[in-house]
């Protein structure tokens, strides 16, 4: 199983210092990562962005995904669902290590079918969306 790591920042004033050190305490083993040219605009969608897309070829069944928090890959209900749908048919983990969605499993998987849980759409269309003012984390 291979740690694929997903950074990204919106624009040159910011830096990825923070997602680093979250990802450093996460203890992540071996980690491949895949780093978003500077700039890349949150408003593309993720399944569109040049690295993940370089990601997800690279990616294996069992594989994790590993964000430091989810609004670093993406920014409303829609783009998780979507993204969400692709792990799922890759059988590959997603693991975030800070925020309100880290605590919960967003790939879990139904122990007889495998098919994913419908408690997690239910749970991602419910929670409010991860922010996106830049003022709230203009540093990262």
């Amino acid at each position: 199983m291979a740690n694929l790591v997903y950074k990204r920042v919106s624009t040159g004033q910011q830096s990825t210092d923070r997602q680093n050190l979250v990802l450093a305490e996460a203890g992540i083993e071996d980690p491949v990562t895949f780093e978003e040219e500077t700039g890349t605009s949150s408003r593309l969608h993720p399944l569109q962005r040049p690295k993940f897309g370089e990601l997800l070829t690279y990616a294996r069944p069992g594989d994790a995904v590993h964000i430091s928090e989810m609004f670093r890959l993406v920014r409303g209900t829609q783009h998780i669902l979507d993204v969400l749908d692709v792990l799922h048919t890759g059988r590959l983990a997603l693991r975030i290590h800070d925020g309100v969605f880290s605590a919960m499993d967003l790939t879990a998987r139904h122990s007889r079918t495998g098919e994913l849980l419908s408690t997690v759409k239910f749970m991602v269309q419910t929670l409010p969306p991860p922010a996106n003012s830049s003022a709230t984390y203009s540093g990262n």
